[in-house]
């Protein structure tokens, strides 16, 4: 065989050898995956809803994988910042984020630039949990036990104050909403999490707040925080005897706030669909459904489809609620 020939077939050899192993490499890391520690991104602080619940799902997902979930919170911009980070990761399943109806369905009209596009940059694993808010007052400085006498009190006030977790997030805008309906006079306090509007509350610098039923169980729970109403369509399974938003005199007032766990956008499907499996188990466990509820949340679980199906629904309703609540972001 001549050289020039020699030379030849080794090149197409080693040529075919390279073709196969960039057609194997992928299968393979799908088929190990994972093999090191996965990092779920939750883009609000440590104690809110989203935190609470992620890590339930976490240490489920850690006992079914074998690899360690580990919790990194980035808070910041409507938690705009955290899912940015998922959105700009190597899309190898080693980065998660815990998205929210924010990411999906509202920030999109509230700010006037987003770092990332939330129908190309991301993509939705599977539904993770639901949940109401919660309309609260504290007990100490709000001596109301209903919402009709809460609006009674707010009005001799003047002015009256309400907390949340950031300007355009569900809490906001149920707020927002409420104090429009009632021509109430009510000053928006934006806080990076319910771990400071607690707080805030205790100390009377915000007379109320309609946020996440989670973030406020244990402080429900413990008495220095009563609950008026919850803005499910029906009661809370965990507190039977708080009425509902309609029961309390607001009807057309449904409003829950739903997430699911995203993925960068070229993640295999392999990893996407065991991703969405392990959803399905914990969603179908009667322990981890119970731990749900007691923390004030329903699981959930989806295909990634369905989950796409479900953000596009949202969509048009949280539009014109934040066209309703004039809010604006930067």
């Amino acid at each position: 065989m001549s050289l020039h020939r020699l030379i030849t077939r080794r090149r197409v050899l080693e040529g075919a050898a390279a073709a196969t192993a960039v057609v194997a490499a992928p299968a393979f890391g799908q088929g190990s995956w994972p093999d090191r520690p996965v990092r779920v991104i939750i883009p609000y602080p440590g104690g809110g809803s989203t935190d609470v619940l992620s890590r339930f799902l976490a240490e489920q997902f850690k006992d079914k994988f074998g690899q360690p979930f580990v919790i990194e919170n980035r808070p910041g911009a409507g938690g705009n910042i955290g899912i940015d980070a998922v959105a700009k990761s190597a899309p190898d399943g080693y980065t998660i984020g815990s998205a929210t109806i924010g990411h999906f369905a509202i920030n999109q009209y509230l700010y006037a630039k987003m770092p990332f596009d939330p129908e190309r940059d991301i993509v939705a694993v599977s539904l993770t949990w639901e949940l109401p808010n919660v309309f609260v007052v504290p007990t100490q400085y709000v001596p109301v036990k209903t919402i009709a006498e809460f609006l009674a009190w707010a009005k001799t006030q003047g002015q009256v104050t309400y907390g949340s977790p950031g300007v355009g997030t569900s809490p906001h805008l149920s707020a927002a909403l409420f104090s429009t309906r009632n021509n109430l006079k009510a000053v928006h306090v934006p806080f990076r999490g319910a771990a400071q509007t607690i707080p805030a509350m205790l100390a009377g610098d915000v007379q109320f707040a309609i946020d996440n039923l989670t973030s406020y169980t244990s402080i429900i729970q413990s008495g220095q925080m009563r609950a008026l109403a919850v803005t499910a369509a029906e009661r809370f399974p965990s507190f039977p005897d708080v009425p509902t938003m309609a029961e309390a005199g607001m009807p057309d007032f449904v409003v829950t706030s739903w997430a699911a766990f995203v993925v960068p956008a070229g993640t295999p499907r392999a990893i996407i669909d065991r991703l969405a499996a392990a959803q399905k188990d914990a969603a179908a466990d009667p322990a981890m459904k119970q731990r749900f509820l007691t923390a004030g949340a329903k699981i959930l679980s989806s295909t990634p489809e369905g989950a796409k199906e479900f953000a596009d629904k949202e969509r048009a309703m949280w539009k014109e609620v934040v066209r309703i609540s004039g809010a604006k972001a930067e």
